[in-house]
């Protein structure tokens, strides 16, 4: 008769079963935790991580490195793959939370659902700065975005050309992608300009004989002479009757933006004769386009300018930012005299 095998019950060898097992169910849940668990690297609530346009998934794996998004690429790279992730790639900027774990930032990434980028548009002279605003928080790039605003032909559609292109430009809050195109980027604020330009809003240029971007022009000027919202009326007045007389503007931030320098404090001498179009002092009339992008407020200023017959203002000597107005030459002198008389005394040249 065959003897019947006995079971091994020993004490040692259930013991390293159990340990064994422990180990195995211990591997497992470290593994799930490396996979399944946060793995952003130290930083604050919460980082954006860019994705170029045109980019792999080779790319995004050496994107998550350069700007320390992860902290393991590897485990990463494992979820991503059972996902099918590295097939559906997407260019954006995506806000990575502090403690994401692999699986939330994969369905982050594969979904495209980007977080927007707030671009906020204040005060703008020169072409260059609107340019280096947009390619600096957006992806759009430069050179591109600086040749739509350079093309006449482009422009036209848009009742724009070269010098009045930054009549488009509202200062205001906008919502892009940050991987909106230049010509995209160029058509929402277009856009937004268009809507402004409301049938009354245009009836009340009209009624000046002016035409929007002509409006935008003369509150550009208003918005470089105050800071005073209450006064921009008066201003405003001033020079559309300057306009209506024929004579010149005179207006010394036009000679700032001619000479593209902008921290001049005092206008006179060889700066009155500096040869360009955007010189009030030389040449009559409005400018070709506008010396700033202007506040909401200097454009209802000049829609809706103040009823009065001044022709002249200059800046009060009691250093409040307010200016004194004149109807006539001869009291604006009275007026020049004294402010003069103050920068002198301040040692201001």
């Amino acid at each position: 008769m065959r003897q019947k095998t006995k079971k091994n019950n020993s004490p040692w060898v259930r013991r390293i079963a159990v340990i064994a097992a422990c180990l195995l169910a211990g591997a497992l849940v470290l593994g799930g935790y490396l996979l399944m668990g946060p793995n952003t690297r130290s930083f604050g609530d919460k980082k954006y991580f860019y994705i170029p346009t045109g980019s792999k998934y080779e790319d995004v794996l050496q994107g998550l490195k350069d700007q320390e998004i992860v902290t393991s690429p590897a485990t990463f790279n494992i979820v991503a793959r059972q996902l099918d992730y590295p097939n559906r790639v997407k260019a954006g900027r995506y806000e990575i939370k502090k403690g994401m774990g692999n699986l939330e930032i994969v369905r982050i990434l594969r979904s495209g659902r980007q977080s927007p980028v707030k671009l906020v548009i204040n005060k703008l002279r020169l072409k260059e700065d609107l340019v280096r605003l947009v390619s600096t928080q957006l992806e759009a790039d430069s050179t591109a975005f600086r040749a739509i605003m350079d093309d006449g032909v482009y422009l036209r559609q848009f009742g724009l050309d070269t010098q009045t292109v930054m009549c488009a430009v509202m200062p205001n809050t906008y919502e892009f992608y940050w991987n909106t195109t230049a010509g995209k980027v160029f058509e929402k604020l277009e856009e937004s300009y268009a809507r402004f330009w409301t049938d009354e809003r245009k009836a009340k240029a009209s009624a000046l004989g002016l035409s929007p971007t002509e409006v935008i022009t003369l509150a550009s000027i208003v918005e470089e002479e105050t800071n005073r919202h209450d006064e921009k009326p008066s201003i405003a007045s001033v020079y559309l009757n300057r306009l209506k007389k024929g004579m010149k503007l005179g207006a010394d931030p036009t000679v700032k933006y001619a000479l593209k320098n902008f921290a001049l404090k005092r206008i006179w001498g060889s700066y009155l004769e500096f040869d360009s179009p955007y010189n009030t002092y030389r040449y009559a009339g409005l400018p070709p386009g506008p010396i700033c992008t202007p506040s909401v407020k200097s454009i209802e200023a000049v829609l809706e300018p103040a009823d009065t017959e001044y022709l002249y203002f200059c800046a009060k000597a009691d250093g409040s930012g307010y200016h004194a107005f004149a109807a006539t030459f001869k009291e604006h002198l009275e007026n020049a005299r004294t402010y003069q008389k103050e920068l002198n005394a301040r040692g201001i040249k």
